[in-house]
C-alpha cells in the first residue's frame, strides 16, 4: 500500500469531527461540562473507558455506540497511517542512498571519463566551459542557474571518423557495466539517470554495429552525431546534479570531485598549495 497524505489528512478530519460533534452531543444530552464530555469521547475512541463518566440517558448511549463504531475505527486509520508514513520514509530514505551510490559508481567508472572525452568533442563547450567549474563557495541557486544555462546550452559535438573509432572503443568496454547498471530495478525510480544510461547503452550498440565508421554516410554520421549529443547533454546535467548532490551531503568526495572537475583543462587530483 503507498502512503496518500490526502487520505492520512481526510482520516484526520473525520477523527477531530467525531470528537468536536460527539463532545457536543454528549454536552447536551447527559448535562456534561465542555472538559468532561471531551474527556469522555477521549477515552471512548481509545478504549480506555475508565468507567469514571458513562451515559445516563438512551441519548447519550446512542451517541456512544456512534462514537465507538466511527471513531475507534477512525483513530486506528490514523494511527496505521501514521506507522506506514514513518516506514515509507525510511524505505524511500534507504532506496535513496542505493541509487545515490549507483550514480556515484557510474561517474567514478564511466561518467566522468566520458565526459572529458565528449567535451573534447564539442566545438561550443568554451561557451560555458567558466560556468561548469563548479566551487565549495557554491549554494543551491548556483547550481539552479547553472541548469538553466545547460537548458539553453547548445551542444555541438561533430567527431570525426577517428573520434568515432575512439567512442566506439571506449564505449563497448563499459558495455557489461552499462548493463550490470540497468538490470538493477532500483534506478528506474530516478527517471533522470535511467534515461543518461539508456541513451549510452543504445549509442554504444549503435557503434558496434558499424564495422567500418570511415565509410559512413552523412546521414548515417548525422544520426550518430545526434544520439552522442542527446547522450551528452543528458550526462551533462546528470554531472551537476550528482555534484549539487554531493556538495549538500557529502563534502569530502565533493572535494575530489571538484578537484577533478572534466570540465577543467587543469584540474588535478593533488591538492595544490
Amino acid at each position: 500500500m503507498v502512503f496518500s497524505p490526502s487520505r492520512l489528512q481526510s482520516y484526520i478530519l473525520l477523527l477531530v469531527s467525531v470528537v468536536v460533534l460527539g463532545t457536543l452531543g454528549i454536552m447536551l444530552v447527559e448535562g456534561l461540562t465542555p472538559f468532561d464530555a471531551f474527556y469522555f469521547i477521549v477515552v471512548t475512541i481509545a478504549t480506555v473507558g475508565y468507567g469514571d463518566i458513562s451515559p445516563s440517558s438512551i441519548y447519550g448511549r446512542a451517541i456512544t455506540i456512534i462514537i465507538i463504531v466511527a471513531g475507534v475505527g477512525t483513530f486506528v486509520a490514523v494511527f496505521a497511517d501514521l506507522v506506514e508514513n514513518l516506514l515509507s520514509r525510511e524505505e524511500r530514505r534507504s532506496r535513496r542512498r542505493k541509487i545515490n551510490m549507483i550514480i556515484g559508481l557510474f561517474f567514478s567508472e564511466f561518467g566522468i571519463e566520458m565526459l572529458r572525452t565528449l567535451s573534447f568533442y564539442d566545438a561550443c563547450i568554451g561557451n560555458i566551459r567558466k560556468e561548469l567549474h563548479i566551487s565549495a563557495t557554491w549554494t543551491s541557486s548556483d547550481f539552479q542557474r547553472l541548469k538553466g544555462k545547460l537548458d539553453s546550452h547548445n551542444y555541438c559535438l561533430s567527431p570525426d571518423p577517428a573520434n568515432l573509432v575512439e567512442l566506439k572503443e571506449k564505449l563497448s568496454k563499459k558495455k557489461e557495466f552499462l548493463l550490470l547498471l540497468l538490470e538493477n530495478p532500483v534506478i528506474f525510480e530516478h527517471d533522470s539517470f535511467t534515461d543518461t544510461l539508456q541513451s549510452f547503452f543504445h549509442l554504444t550498440e549503435e557503434l558496434m554495429y558499424r564495422k567500418d565508421l570511415g565509410t559512413l554516410s552523412r546521414s548515417d554520421v548525422s544520426h550518430l552525431v545526434n544520439d552522442i549529443n542527446r547522450g551528452y547533454r543528458l550526462l551533462v546535467f546528470e554531472w551537476v546534479t550528482y555534484m549539487e548532490h554531493l556538495k549538500e551531503h557529502y563534502p569530502y568526495l565533493f572535494s575530489l570531485a571538484m578537484r577533478t572537475n572534466p570540465f577543467d583543462r587543469e584540474a588535478r587530483a593533488e591538492i595544490r598549495d
